[in-house]
């Protein structure tokens, strides 16, 4: 007979889950940067815990990319490269191709009309200037990733758009907003209708590779 969780084993897990969603919130929007390195003894006070939660989501952020766990230096905010971003961006052009030849089939009228919603938020943000323009771009782009049906493909897009969230917002900081992005995104909507799968798939590779060589521009410490 399967036992059931304490109430301090529940009490911690709901500890360890607040450190890491305080702190990957944190670590996309850029309040720290690559090279910082992170105290598990002020972040605990400042949330109001002990330092085992925060040690635990250490741990979680570095599985996914975030951190770094180093012997001497402890946790510290992991930077990428220049060819690293562009490898997350040829990753990310992969996988989510992938997603939208398996959603394709789930795409139905209310599916454009809910991504020209989603179209109309991001612009909007763009053109007031907020910063909310990153996750209504992001959210345009779950939506249809979200539609493969496939759970690990899922995880797997997300995580790479956490990595690469504090450099998109940095991008964002330089300019009103991608000038670019409105007609980029209804030329995808636009694949998505032609109900070809195979033209949908490469139009979404060619939109997400296209974003790595002005975001790497932006993203350079010449520039922060």
């Amino acid at each position: 007979m399967a036992m059931s969780p304490s109430s301090a084993d529940l009490k911690a897990s709901t500890a360890e889950e607040e450190a890491y969603l305080h702190l990957q919130s944190a670590l996309r929007c850029g309040r720290y940067k690559p090279g910082d390195r992170l105290i598990p003894e002020e972040i605990a006070n400042e949330i109001g815990m002990s330092r085992m939660p925060v040690r635990e989501a250490f741990r979680r952020l570095a599985s996914d990319g975030l951190v770094t766990l180093r012997p001497n230096r402890g946790c510290v905010v992991a930077g990428l490269t220049v060819d690293e971003i562009y490898e997350t961006f040829e990753i990310r052009s992969v996988l989510e191709g992938l997603a939208v030849r398996l959603a394709m089939p789930e795409m139905n009228a209310e599916t454009f009309e809910e991504l020209d919603l989603l179209l109309d938020r991001m612009e909007r943000s763009g053109q007031s200037g907020s910063s909310e323009w990153v996750p209504r771009h992001q959210e345009f782009h779950a939506y249809i990733y979200r539609l493969s049906g496939r759970p690990k493909l899922i995880r797997q897009i997300s995580a790479l758009h956490l990595v690469i969230e504090p450099y998109m917002r940095i991008w964002f900081d330089y300019v009103t907003k991608p000038l670019s992005a409105r007609q980029e995104h209804e030329n995808l909507i636009e694949a998505l209708k032609s109900g070809d799968a195979a033209h949908a798939e490469e139009v979404m590779r060619e939109h997400i590779l296209g974003t790595a060589p002005l975001l790497t521009e932006y993203a350079s410490p010449a520039r922060r």
